[in-house]
């Protein structure tokens, strides 16, 4: 499965096709509530046009803002799935030069403009954590470590007992059974993995 990105910053990128200036800005969302606003926070009064797409997991928007149909939005929410991003959004204002550009020209101007912008973002992985609880005793401690930082594995907290210790953390889902099973090869099984749901 191909990791997908949200921006760590915002990003813009500005062209120049046949004497229509195209400018991109690009920001990460969480809910499509922020869609109207950031529009409105990018919106020039003087520009042709502002066509835009955004992508949250499967949910998703376009608008050719007055271009031909299928000409704009369509091709930026084709630039975000492109490189691979999600929970972003990404308007295109148009400044009409005076000479037409054609359907195709406009799907290139428009996704173009969308593309470079993400390709030169600032981004940041999106990950499914799968929160965990390792328990051992304190013979085992170091090699709980060496683990929690071989797989990455973001610790959360870290709870001591008479005769164990307790550590929750969170790492990737796809590397939880490696974890549980790195964890019991080197501790004889005496380091215990419960996995727990996301409303716990």
């Amino acid at each position: 499965m191909t990791l997908l990105h949200t921006l760590a910053a915002p990003a813009r990128f500005e062209s120049i096709v046949r004497k229509s200036r195209f400018l991109a800005h690009a920001i990460a969302i969480e809910c499509v509530e922020q869609a109207p606003a950031f529009l409105a926070t990018v919106h020039a009064p003087d520009a042709s046009h502002h066509c835009w797409a955004y992508r949250i997991g499967g949910v998703y928007r376009s608008s050719d803002d007055g271009e031909p149909a299928g000409t704009a939005g369509r091709p930026i929410l084709a630039a975000i799935d492109g490189q691979h991003c999600d929970r972003v959004m990404v308007v295109v204002a148009r400044w009409f030069g005076g000479i037409k550009l054609g359907a195709g020209g406009l799907v290139r101007a428009y996704g173009g403009a969308a593309s470079e912008c993400l390709r030169a973002a600032s981004r940041t992985p999106l990950i499914e954590l799968a929160p965990n609880v390792n328990g051992c005793g304190y013979e085992h401690v170091g090699t709980v470590h060496q683990f929690i930082a071989q797989f990455e594995a973001l610790k959360r907290a870290e709870t001591f007992a008479d005769d164990s210790l307790r550590f929750e953390v969170e790492l990737p889902r796809e590397r939880v059974a490696a974890l549980q099973n790195a964890l019991g090869d080197a501790t004889r099984g005496q380091a215990r993995v419960l996995i727990q749901s996301n409303n716990d």
